[in-house]
């Protein structure tokens, strides 16, 4: 989901990720299906190893969204990522993942 919201802030960066992942012919995509590559072998890679597919299977409570987006919105590692965000749109990341 994070892969997704970030996708169009990464120039470059998801078509590396789907050549490590090893899909083939990485450099005749577009980079739009490139990102989808690397999205969706990222997909597959959690389901093979066996992550769960949503928050609620590790105990996860709606009523916790608030709370769970506003630390993560104050975690060190938020400035780092590609895009831009606000404590709103990470609630909204959290509950696509519900």
């Amino acid at each position: 989901v994070v892969m997704d919201y970030n996708k169009e802030y990464t120039s470059e960066k998801y078509r590396d990720i789907a050549v490590a992942m090893g899909i083939s012919n990485v450099e005749e995509m577009t980079l739009e299906e490139a990102r989808e590559a690397a999205i969706n072998s990222v997909r597959q890679l959690s389901l093979d190893v066996g992550i769960p597919r949503s928050l609620t299977e590790v105990g996860f409570k709606e009523e916790d969204i608030d709370q769970i987006a506003a630390d993560a919105f104050a975690d060190v590692c938020t400035g780092g990522n590609p895009r831009d965000t606000t404590v709103e749109e990470i609630i909204q990341l959290y509950r696509k993942l519900l």
